[in-house]
């Protein structure tokens, strides 16, 4: 099994930070590559789609309100993947007048190796608490 993670510091509090992504369905609000998301069962499942109209679909598995983090699994999605869990997790630095966000994830890379699969969700991380930086400072 593979797995990556990397995180952010960002000029804002936790609380101001975890309003913007603390909705299971709230990706579209700060993640310009997922423009749309829905939520099913009760809203535990999100279905997002991508630019190229690709579904992703993914399973709320874990939250915590208090502790400002959530976990989720990949039911279906065009990555070279099995057995995906991710989590987001806003804690504060600084006193609590900054905060850091990290993105974890762990995976079976199919088809592909795991130096590949990492690269692509390390990518994808990166990219997304950037885009996540970029929503609360403007």
């Amino acid at each position: 099994m593979a797995s990556t993670t990397t995180h952010i510091d960002i000029d804002a509090t936790p609380d101001q930070v975890w309003q913007l992504i603390r909705g299971f369905n709230s990706l579209p609000d700060w993640l310009p590559y997922i423009p749309a998301s829905t939520l099913s069962e009760g809203g535990s499942v999100r279905h997002l789609a991508n630019p190229a109209g690709e579904a992703i679909i993914e399973r709320l598995e874990k939250y915590d309100h208090a502790g400002r983090s959530y976990s989720y699994s990949i039911l279906q999605a065009p990555f070279p993947a099995t057995d995906y869990l991710s989590t987001l997790q806003v804690e504060g630095i600084d006193g609590g007048e900054r905060s850091r966000v990290t993105w974890s994830g762990q995976f079976s890379p199919v088809g592909v190796s795991e130096d590949e699969i990492t690269a692509l969700f390390h990518g994808i991380y990166t990219d997304g608490l950037a885009a996540l930086q970029q929503s609360l400072t403007k």
